[in-house]
């Protein structure tokens, strides 16, 4: 079943073939890369150039660039073990380092830019990176073969190195870089058998773990080039506000107080520290003019996607007769989720120091190109004078997919002589991120028996494929609004989904971990729970009765069933809920067990999460990427709501936009299945997995079935009506 399909955006892309080629040689040393089609004849650089994955230079280090970013998910461990386990590298002579930005060399293949989201690194680079690393390996074998006068056939590689039982002589890579450089690596390299596999599927130590321990990691906001000053802004408190004046007098009273920047849009204020700015800002006496949306309000915006969802909308998908099979008493239900905030412990940051002739920024971002790009705009410069040094995340969720941290410092830069590190306060990344889209859901479905006949459902909310990526969005049809919903896994002869785009009036949306199945997810899982409990079948069976498309699915499902002990009693007030999904390729069963008391609190006491994501590259990473995303996912369920104001965000911090305590996290099993299936995606899997069974489990352990988000402990307590 193909899950995720993303239209081919304009102009040139990366394929998933993507083909090897020989890069550059300095000093003796090695790089090979990739290219995609079309893009061969791209313009080379002399000498060392970046458009390679793996350098090995005349010592035997071996130098892996990341295309993709690192933000706590374990990307550079798991890709730096695809290229290692193909080129048979010693794991102690890998090191890594971040790619520069060039979509044209290191564009993920699926959305033909330089970005990391949608849980595909590992899937997308899959092919190309064992091709690189097999790649490498081949020519390293032919040139020791020719050095040694016998068949390349008749060697091996193992750590690093070739080897000639026959004859027992070995050479490290090393020592063959400068040979190997003039030889063309095969179009085709045979890829090494799984079952040969000495890296792949072990749970190998990250590599970024030690300098995260012993503090030496460099994240965005560490960056601290020599003559630095700080600043902290301030945006208008309704969207789309802009200033209207500014006195600055007591602020310039402050220690270490530089100058304030008053941009159409933002005030900020620049000091010798981070306090200076912070105390400066707080000093400023600002008027804002509140512009058109002053009055938007979460009532407002809900009442927009109610009606909005009585339009027809586009057919995102459809099979069968769905008004024959709906025509008589169909089972109804609505659903509707809120606005969420992505709220990274790094908050938003970027250093930027522009001078005459070019701009240099120091940030952690999701889209090393589009960072690039949007700061050639604004400054005027050529590409190749704008300088993006990226650094590790300190979390991304998607926040990071947006570029406008990096513009707005580098609008302030052009305003200071000197480097100028931008950090976004707490409140202000909480009252001006890009939101999770609220949404509304109508559902109809038929039941003959156990089995559905009939599914109608409708997605109303905003688009944010339509202003991310335009090229994808065509003819209204939003991939990512109707991801996990126009592929559900479930044999219905009669089904049909709509999408009706309907923006909320100046409020920004945009990806959030999970992005459109962690919305669907639990508005498809929830209904399913419904119709289970109305054909009065267990919601186990239920969905195995209904799954006839999904073995891997339904192998997942039974062993969640048997490790969560599906079935067995329950006190009074505990229940179990039950959900399953396909999203991001990987075919995950969760089950939540949780207690309801008489106040509508709920305490979490189990978790239990089976995933078949394929050939498992590191288990350990597997395993904790799971276990964060249900807490994330778990939080937002709980928790999580941005709800607006005569327009403007009401939450500012974590006492209001509360996470998950340690207290509060119940023990997440995860199992994962054994599979010889391409990988699938991981990072955000997770946070899809958490809603619908904590949801199902309120359901099993109250027989209250919530429908909105974030659970409310008023109905649950009797308090106020669903």
């Amino acid at each position: 079943m193909n899950v995720f399909t993303a239209p081919t955006p304009a102009g040139p892309a990366f394929s998933r073939r993507s083909l090897l080629q020989i890069g550059a040689v300095l000093g003796g040393g090695l790089i090979v890369g990739f290219v995609a089609p079309g893009l061969e004849a791209a313009p080379t650089v002399s000498g060392f150039a970046p458009n390679a994955f793996i350098r090995i230079d005349p010592t035997g280090k071996i130098t892996l660039v990341m295309p993709q970013v690192e933000m706590g998910q374990g990307t550079y461990t798991s890709i730096s073990m695809i290229l290692a386990e193909e080129l048979d590298a010693a794991w102690d002579h890998v090191t890594f380092e971040h790619a520069p930005p060039s979509d044209a060399l290191y564009g993920n293949p699926v959305f033909g830019l330089q970005a990391t989201g949608n849980s595909n690194s590992i899937r997308a680079f899959w092919l190309p990176l064992r091709k690189a690393g097999a790649g490498t390996r081949a020519i390293l074998v032919q040139a020791a073969a020719a050095g040694w006068k016998v068949d390349p056939a008749s060697c091996r590689t193992e750590a690093s190195e070739v080897i000639h039982d026959a004859s027992g002589r070995r050479i490290g890579y090393g020592a063959l870089t400068g040979r190997a450089a003039g030889l063309k690596p095969p179009a085709d390299p045979p890829l090494k058998d799984p079952k040969d596999f000495r890296l792949i599927g072990k749970p190998l130590r990250r590599l970024d773990t030690p300098e995260k321990v012993n503090g030496q990691a460099k994240f965005g906001i560490d960056a601290m080039p020599p003559g630095v000053k700080f600043a902290t802004l301030a945006h208008s408190p309704v969207f789309g506000g802009k200033v209207a004046h500014v006195d600055d007098a007591r602020a310039k009273l402050v220690p270490g107080f530089r100058q304030t920047v008053v941009l159409d849009d933002l005030v900020a204020v620049v000091g010798d520290h981070m306090w200076a700015a912070l105390q400066g800002l707080a000093a400023l006496d600002i008027t804002w003019a509140e512009g058109d949306h002053a009055g938007v309000n979460t009532a407002q915006v809900r009442a927009a996607l109610v009606k909005a969802s009585t339009r027809p909308g586009v057919v995102a998908k459809t099979r069968g007769d769905i008004a024959k099979a709906l025509e008589h008493d169909p089972i109804e239900a609505q659903y509707d989720v809120p606005f969420l905030a992505h709220a990274p412990m790094e908050p938003m940051n970027c250093t930027v120091h522009v001078t005459g002739g070019a701009c240099e920024i120091w940030t952690g971002i999701q889209v090393m190109s589009r960072a690039q790009a949007a700061a050639a705009k604004i400054t005027g410069l050529p590409l190749d004078k704008v300088i993006v040094h990226n650094h590790l995340l300190g979390g991304g969720f998607g926040r990071r997919l947006e570029v406008d941290q990096v513009e707005k410092a580098v609008r302030i830069a052009q305003q200071v002589k000197a480097p100028v590190k931008v950090v976004w306060s707490r409140e202000e990344d909480i009252q001006h991120d890009v939101y999770r889209p609220a949404w509304h859901d109508r559902l109809s479905a038929k039941l003959d028996g156990g089995k559905i006949t009939g599914w109608h459902h409708i997605i109303t909310g905003s688009s944010v494929l339509a202003r991310w990526l335009p090229p994808a969005f065509v003819n209204g049809q939003d991939f990512d609004a109707v991801d996990c919903a126009q592929d559900m896994p479930y044999d219905i002869p009669n089904f049909q989904v709509n999408f009706v785009r309907e923006e909320p009036p100046g409020v920004p949306t945009g990806f959030w971990r999970g992005v459109g199945p962690a919305h669907n997810v639990f508005v498809i899982e929830s209904f399913i729970d419904e119709l289970a409990h109305k054909a009065g079948v267990d919601p186990v069976q239920f969905r195995l009765d209904n799954l006839g498309k999904a073995p891997r699915l339904q192998a997942a499902l039974r062993v969640a069933a048997e490790k969560s002990g599906w079935g067995t009693p329950l006190p009074p007030g505990v229940g179990r809920g039950v959900a399953v999904q396909p999203a991001f390729a990987s075919w995950i069963a969760t089950v939540a067990e949780v207690a309801v008391d008489g106040d509508g609190e709920v305490t979490l006491h189990r978790m239990t999460c089976v995933v078949d994501t394929g050939i498992a590259v590191n288990p350990d990473t597997i395993i904790a990427q799971l276990q964060g995303g249900l807490i994330f996912g778990l939080t937002a369920a709980l928790h999580g709501e941005i709800t607006i104001e005569k327009g403007r965000v009401q939450q500012s911090n974590f006492h209001d936009y509360r996470m998950l305590r340690i207290n509060e996290t119940p023990p997440i099993e995860v199992h994962i299945m054994r599979s010889g299936e391409a990988p699938g995606g991981i990072g955000e899997a997770g946070t899809t997995a958490a809603f619908a069974p904590l949801a199902n489990a309120i359901f099993a352990a109250t027989g209250k079935r919530l429908r909105r988000l974030p659970i409310d402990r008023d109905v649950l307590a009797g308090r106020k009506e669903a």
